[in-house]
């Protein structure tokens, strides 16, 4: 996936063929001793009826949808951290996320842009994921997109 005599890490036509790839798949439970851990370092009281903490959503639904930062680096073709910036995140919740309960997560590449600077020539990529946890009944319970700009 390298385009040589340009130095960009993936044509234009191999990162519009990202869209729709889909990630493994597969479930992730937030136990009481994780949502209490993730809370206590916001500096923020427990919230009551085993409600989870929205900061999960950083980490949860990735690891949730069978995948890492490391291969989402990969996908994208990001040429390490200092290449990636975070244009934005959404986080959606339809119903309370709660501990204890076995969401299934599921999650694909949604959109790609290439993008040229006017006053630098530069070259980065737009790079949107997202990523829906759904609980044991189907009910989609929360989404989250994340915006990446990885620059070439």
């Amino acid at each position: 996936m390298s385009d040589r005599s340009t130095g960009v890490a993936m044509s234009e036509d191999e990162l519009h063929a990202l869209v729709g790839r889909r990630f493994p798949g597969g479930t992730r439970t937030i136990e009481h001793w994780e949502n209490w851990l993730l809370t206590d370092c916001t500096g923020t009281d427990q919230l009551p009826d085993a409600l989870v903490h929205p900061i999960a959503l950083f980490h949860v639904p990735i690891q949730g949808a069978g995948t890492s930062i490391a291969e989402l680096f990969e996908i994208s073709g990001a040429q390490g951290a200092g290449s990636v910036g975070l244009d934005g995140y959404d986080w959606e919740y339809f119903t309370p996320m709660r501990e204890n309960v076995e969401y299934r997560v599921e999650g694909e590449v949604t959109e790609v842009e290439r993008t040229v600077s006017a006053e630098t020539g530069r070259i980065a990529d737009r790079f949107v994921y997202s990523i829906d946890l759904t609980d044991p009944d189907g009910v989609l319970t929360a989404r989250i997109t994340n915006h990446w700009r990885i620059r070439r």
